[in-house]
């Protein structure tokens, strides 16, 4: 891109964006204007593809929402989004999740889960190893002979 557009561009960028990626569980939250009334809606499902980069960037969500299938492309550094919740996190191979528009019932929300089994394993024994530690206790203090 060319670089003067970067830098106009850079003060638009949303930083405090939550990292999510492609196969996770999210729930976007959208400011929805009725009238002269302001609301926030949610719309929940999985993130099946990310594009673009900078101020460009967007991602698809799609649900099933009465067994219809329903995809939404919001742009990330959008006003209209108060945050991005990550529900569950995934463990994908691939960019585009484009083949779950095939699939119907459980089968299109089926994603590899992050195993977090192992690092919840590792928290416990370091806090376990941390209680059992010897506790040096204070030297305890003589009185004078006098």
């Amino acid at each position: 891109m060319n670089p003067i557009i970067q830098e106009i561009t850079a003060s638009q960028v949303n930083k405090a964006v939550t990292p999510f990626k492609v196969g996770d569980g999210v729930r976007v939250h959208t400011k929805v204007r009725e009238g002269d009334k302001e609301r926030i809606q949610i719309y929940s499902g999985i993130v099946i593809a990310r594009k673009g980069h900078g101020i460009h960037e967007s991602f698809t969500v799609r649900r099933i929402s009465y067994g219809e299938g329903v995809e939404r492309v919001f742009p990330v550094n959008s006003p209209n989004i108060e945050k991005i919740e990550v529900e569950r996190e995934s463990e994908n191979m691939k960019a585009r999740l484009y083949y779950l528009r095939r699939r119907t019932g459980k089968a299109a929300v089926a994603i590899k889960e992050k195993d977090r089994a192992a690092e919840i394993h590792a928290k416990h024994e370091a806090e376990k190893a941390a209680k059992s530690a010897p506790v040096a206790a204070p030297a305890a203090v003589a009185p004078a002979a006098s």
